[in-house]
């Protein structure tokens, strides 16, 4: 018996053994009903992965990674065939079934940092001279947001525009400071400027940060086709179904 056996219900699901393969792997599962539940149990697994990944190269990428762990737990200088031990086999598609469900908790929820892509702020480019949104929008670019927050709050005195409103929230938000950032982009998401869609973007990895999946995916569903980042929308709808 092949001490690696799990591998083979691989290759035979696969079509990668010769004829003769077949036949015996075929004959061993008639005979010995619990490697035959093992296999079923390795099937499984095999179903959640192509579920999971889909893409021929991900699983692919995968079984390289079980085979490659597999190694270090089963030693290679011991003999090819051995009696047949029930056991063994629950065991060995368990290893499989544990690496496989522990890589897939692993990558089963997206998570707030996948997908947390800030704008860069160039208030000055347009030839503002408030030395304030200068300092503002050099503390934002170099993510020191905890500076960046008192010198927003100062400039939204005189100025509440919708621009300023939503990097301010988007440092609150980096900050963890989420009520507070939810409030700004709450007030963006009601208004009809053009941050409007950003600002539900941002409650929505707000709501992500928070594993509240059901009300990021709430709000990615209310963001409009045309949305310049609907491509990330459509990949975190993804993540999370």
């Amino acid at each position: 018996m092949n001490e690696e056996h799990f591998l083979e219900f691989d290759e035979y699901l696969q079509g990668e053994m010769t004829i003769e393969e077949k036949m015996a792997f075929e004959q061993q599962l008639k005979d010995h009903p619990d490697l035959a539940m093992a296999f079923e149990t390795y099937k499984e697994l095999q179903l959640h992965l192509k579920n999971k990944f889909g893409q021929a190269d991900e699983l692919k990428a995968f079984k390289k990674n079980l085979k490659g762990i597999s190694k270090e737990h089963f030693k290679k200088d011991k003999p090819k065939v051995v009696p047949f031990k029930p056991w063994y086999y629950i065991a060995a598609a368990s290893v499989a079934v544990l690496f496989g469900l522990l890589f897939l908790n692993q990558n089963s929820d997206p998570n707030f940092e996948d997908y947390n892509h800030p704008d860069a702020a160039f208030f000055t480019e347009r030839g503002e001279a408030n030395d304030n949104l200068k300092l503002a929008q050099d503390a934002f670019n170099t993510k020191q947001y905890k500076s960046a927050i008192p010198l927003f709050e100062t400039i939204l005195k005189t100025n509440s525009s919708a621009e300023i409103q939503y990097f301010y929230g988007v440092a609150l938000l980096e900050e963890n400071r989420l009520p507070e950032a939810e409030l700004v982009f709450n007030e963006l998401k009601s208004g009809n400027s053009i941050y409007k869609n950003k600002a539900i973007w941002s409650l929505a990895l707000s709501k992500l940060k928070q594993k509240d999946y059901k009300a990021c995916k709430e709000l990615l569903l209310t963001i409009p086709e045309d949305f310049e980042g609907n491509d990330e929308v459509d990949a975190l709808l993804e993540d999370l179904d």
